[in-house]
C-alpha cells in the first residue's frame, strides 16, 4: 500500500486539498506505524461530485453486471486475504488468530451475502395493475468505526454496490488501512470511476460535511449513539435517509433450566472476544441469586483462563484495546464500579501483570451489582462484565429491558420453548439463544438508542433502495 496519504476519489488516488497528517498508532506498542491524511469539506465535495457523476450510469447497470463486479471483488479480496489479516492486527490490536478467523473473514461473508441476495432479489413486479419497482437511492455516505473495521465497511459497501448506489466512505481514522486496502481491491476489480470513493478524516470535519451534503441521499453510520445523533441532526436539513447502528448494553439472562455453571463460563469468554469491543457483547450477565456464589467462582476461572498479550502471537486470546482514549475511558468506568460498591471479582484498574506498554486492559468481572450502577448503564467497550442477580424470571426480563439500548439480548436455557418465550419479551433487534449467533444474512440492528434500520442480507440491500409505484398501466 503506497497511497496512505491520499484519498481514493473518481477512480484515482489523489492528494488531499490541504495536507493534514495524522499518525496511525499500533495499540500494542503505542507507537505510530504509518500516517494518513485527514480530509476537509473540500475533499468531501470532490468525492460527492465524482459519485454523483457516476450514478446515472452505474445505477442502470444490469443485475448480472453488478454481480460480476462483486464476484471480482471477492476473488481479489481472497487473494489479498493475509494482507487484511496483518493490517487489522496492526491497526486495532486484534489477535492475529481473531483477525484471520473472524475479523478479515467477515468481509468475504458480507460480499458473498450481498452477491447471493442480489441474484435472488426481485427488483420489479406487477401487482393489481401497478408496477412496483425498487431503485437505488442514490449517492450514499458511509461512516464506519474501528472495532470490527472491515466488517462494518463491507457490511455497508457490498449491499450499496449491489443496489446500484455510488458511495463515499469515511472509515475510522484510528483504523483506516483495511478500508484503504479494500479501495485497492475495488479499483483492481474494475469498478467505474466515482462508484466507490474514500476520504479519511474526523467525524466533526468529514463526517459532518457528508451528513449535511445536499447531494448525498443516504447516510449509513455505525458507531456511538452520540455520533449517530450528530449524523442525524446534520442530515435533517436535507431530509436524507439515515440508517444507524449504535451502542449496546446487552443483557444475558441465564435461566434456571440450563447448566448455569457452563453458561456463566461460556458467557464470560463470549463477552471478552475482541477485548470486549463489540457493540452487541453480553456485558450484563443476569443469574439467579441462589447461584451467585457459584457464578462468581466460575466467572473468575473463565477470566483467568484468557491469555492477554502480543496480538501477533498465535497463542494470544486478547490484545490491547484500540487507543489511549479508549483505555482511559475503560479505566474510569472500572473505577466507577469499584467506587459504587460492586464486588470486584477479578481484574481492576491498570495494565495486566507483565505488560507495561500497550493499551492492555485487565479482564474484569464485577458481581453483586445492581442495574442502576454506572457499569450496568454505560457501554464500556472493553473486557468488563457485570453480574447481576435476580429472583424471578419477570425481574430478569425487566432488568434486561431497563436500558437505553436495544441492540441485542441473550438467553441461556436447555428448553427451547422456554428460551423463545423469554426472547420474545426482550426489546432488542436480535436475541441470541445459547450463544449461537446469526450469519451474514441475519438482520442486524437495534431498538431504542441502539439505532434504526437493519444491515445484512435482504434487509441490508433494501436499506439502499427506494420503492417506486407506476400506475395507470391497466385499462379501466
Amino acid at each position: 500500500m503506497d497511497n496512505n496519504l491520499k484519498f481514493y476519489i473518481g477512480g484515482e488516488w489523489v492528494d488531499p486539498t490541504i495536507q493534514n497528517i495524522f499518525d496511525v498508532i499500533n495499540p500494542a506498542t503505542e507507537e505510530p506505524f504509518t500516517q494518513i491524511s485527514l480530509g476537509t469539506k473540500a475533499d468531501v465535495d470532490k468525492a460527492v461530485t465524482a459519485a454523483k457523476a457516476a450514478f446515472p450510469i452505474y445505477s442502470n447497470w444490469s443485475v448480472d453486471d453488478r454481480a460480476a463486479l462483486l464476484e471480482r471483488i471477492l476473488d481479489i479480496y481472497k487473494r489479498r486475504y493475509e494482507e487484511f489479516v496483518q493490517i487489522i492486527t496492526q491497526e486495532m490490536g486484534a489477535p492475529v488468530t481473531l483477525s484471520r478467523n473472524d475479523q478479515a473473514a467477515v468481509g468475504i461473508r458480507h460480499f458473498q451475502s450481498a452477491l447471493d441476495t442480489l441474484r435472488g432479489f426481485k427488483f420489479e413486479w406487477m401487482d393489481n395493475g401497478f408496477i412496483h419497482r425498487y431503485e437505488p437511492i442514490g449517492v450514499c455516505g458511509l461512516i464506519t468505526p474501528w472495532n470490527w473495521p472491515v466488517n462494518q465497511v463491507a457490511c455497508k459497501v457490498a449491499p450499496a454496490l449491489a443496489a446500484g448506489c455510488c458511495v463515499v466512505l469515511k472509515p475510522s481514522e484510528i483504523a483506516p488501512l483495511d478500508a484503504m486496502l479494500l479501495a485497492e481491491v475495488i479499483d483492481e476489480a474494475g469498478a467505474p470511476a466515482g462508484v466507490f470513493n474514500l476520504v479519511n478524516g474526523s467525524g466533526p470535519e468529514v463526517g459532518e460535511a457528508m451528513s449535511a451534503h445536499p447531494d448525498i441521499h443516504m447516510m449509513s453510520f455505525t458507531g456511538s449513539t452520540r455520533g449517530g445523533i450528530a449524523v442525524a441532526k446534520a442530515s435533517a436539513d436535507t431530509v436524507k435517509r439515515v440508517s444507524q447502528e449504535l451502542g449496546g448494553k446487552s443483557a444475558n439472562i441465564i435461566l434456571r433450566d440450563t447448566d448455569v455453571e457452563k453458561a456463566v463460563y461460556d458467557g464470560v469468554i463470549y463477552c471478552m472476544n475482541n477485548s470486549g469491543q463489540s457493540c452487541n457483547a453480553p456485558t450484563r450477565m443476569l443469574v439467579p441469586n441462589e447461584h451467585m456464589e457459584m457464578a462468581i467462582k466460575t466467572a473468575k476461572k473463565a477470566a483467568e483462563s484468557i491469555i492477554i498479550g502480543d496480538p501477533t502471537n498465535e497463542a494470544t486470546d486478547l490484545g490491547p484495546v484500540v487507543s489511549k482514549v479508549q483505555f482511559d475511558k475503560i479505566q474510569g468506568l472500572i473505577q466507577a464500579g469499584i467506587d459504587e460498591g460492586a464486588e470486584l471479582v477479578v481484574g481492576g484498574t491498570g495494565r495486566p501483570d507483565g505488560l507495561d506498554k500497550g493499551y492492555y486492559v485487565k479482564v474484569t468481572v464485577f458481581a453483586n451489582a445492581n442495574n442502576d450502577m454506572t457499569i450496568a448503564r454505560e457501554e464500556i467497550f472493553g473486557p468488563v462484565i457485570t453480574i447481576i442477580g435476580y429472583d424471578t424470571e419477570e425481574e430478569a426480563i425487566e432488568i434486561a429491558n431497563d436500558t437505553d439500548y436495544g441492540l441485542a439480548g441473550y438467553v441461556c436455557s436447555q428448553n427451547m420453548d422456554h428460551a423463545l418465550e423469554v426472547a420474545n419479551k426482550i426489546r432488542a433487534g436480535q436475541v441470541i439463544l445459547n450463544y449461537r449467533g446469526g450469519d451474514a444474512k441475519t438482520p442486524f440492528g437495534g431498538y431504542k438508542q441502539s439505532g434504526n434500520g437493519r444491515e445484512k442480507g435482504i434487509w441490508g440491500l433494501q436499506d439502499y433502495l427506494e420503492i417506486k409505484a407506476i400506475t395507470g398501466i391497466a385499462s379501466e
